[in-house]
């Protein structure tokens, strides 16, 4: 394992690089860049219609200065996002120990690395947390409990959207979900893996029968099945604006939009950090079912855990 005083920040490219430029753009504004390693992964064409919107996308990647080192691995073969996620969360976290990772759709805050680092550091011998999210619900969609001041809280669910880890915990997921069969027959089971959210074991089923493809789903499965927790900030270090109506799965919402202003530069990390309860309740409200039918089952899993749903195509 190499020793890095930073975790190395990954980001997985496709085929938007008007998207891929304004996370790269926002990310060399955080202050800690210049001291970072940086690996990005461009996923191959998986048709001829993608290929332009590919090529420009390398193009702009090899022009990125800014970082204390760039790794730009272009794939030969369309690997899909899913496998891609995996293959270089787990090269890169079983060489550094620990990683940051973003997709190309993520606007963050200059305090997001800062937030991310300090969390890593922070927690990386604490056995309740598998991992650390930069993305929080807006205002709009999640209130705060009015006695709540703390900077962070636990969450069952992992964020897609900006997030680290650790190489022990991510090794920890079994990619296969090898129990599927007994937790399928196990309604218990599947009502505390719904503590996360109403949505959450009817996408594993979609996974599990070959609906979807998704890594995401099954790193939540395993904070679950690990008994461990995400860290979140109050305030997202991350915006997401990949809703725009350019991907095709994804639709076109600003729901999810946030006020990166608010993030804080310093974040007060708690060493005993407990789940809370009424953070928890306020949180499951926006996925309860009659929140879901409201946006439809299928499009908010396909926002939730999107691209590695299914692949998009450049507009």
């Amino acid at each position: 394992m190499k020793t890095n005083e930073l975790a190395p920040i990954i980001l997985f490219v496709y085929n938007r690089p008007w998207h891929t430029q304004q996370t790269v753009e926002a990310l060399k504004k955080n202050e800690l860049a210049n001291e970072s390693e940086f690996f990005i992964y461009s996923d191959a064409p998986k048709n001829e219609h993608t290929i332009e919107a590919v090529t420009r996308v390398r193009e702009y990647i090899k022009t990125i200065d800014g970082f204390k080192r760039i790794t730009i691995v272009e794939r030969s073969k369309n690997w899909g996002l899913a496998d891609s996620i995996i293959d270089g969360v787990t090269e890169t976290a079983n060489d550094y120990g620990r990683v940051i990772v973003l997709e190309d759709d993520l606007v963050t805050s200059p305090y997001f690395l800062r937030f991310m680092n300090g969390g890593l550091e922070f927690y990386h011998d604490n056995p309740k947390i598998m991992s650390i999210s930069g993305y929080t619900l807006p205002q709009a969609c999640m209130k705060f409990p009015k006695n709540f001041t703390d900077d962070i809280y636990l969450n069952y669910r992992n964020s897609s959207w900006g997030w680290a880890t650790w190489a022990d915990q991510w090794n920890l997921v079994d990619w296969d979900i090898k129990d599927y069969h007994q937790f399928v027959h196990d309604l218990r089971q599947q009502k505390l893996f719904n503590r996360g959210g109403d949505d959450l074991t009817d996408m594993l089923k979609s996974q599990m029968d070959g609906k979807i493809d998704s890594w995401a789903i099954r790193f939540s499965y395993a904070h679950f099945k690990q008994g461990m927790y995400s860290v979140c900030p109050r305030h997202s270090y991350v915006n997401n604006i990949g809703h725009d109506g350019t991907g095709t799965h994804c639709g076109e919402t600003c729901i999810f939009e946030n006020d990166l202003s608010r993030a804080k530069r310093t974040c007060a990390f708690i060493k005993d950090i407990q789940l809370n309860e009424d953070v928890m309740l306020e949180f499951r409200k926006f996925y309860r079912k009659k929140s879901l039918a409201v946006l439809g089952i299928n499009k908010i899993s396909r926002i939730l855990f999107k691209r590695d749903v299914v692949r998009r195509k450049f507009l």
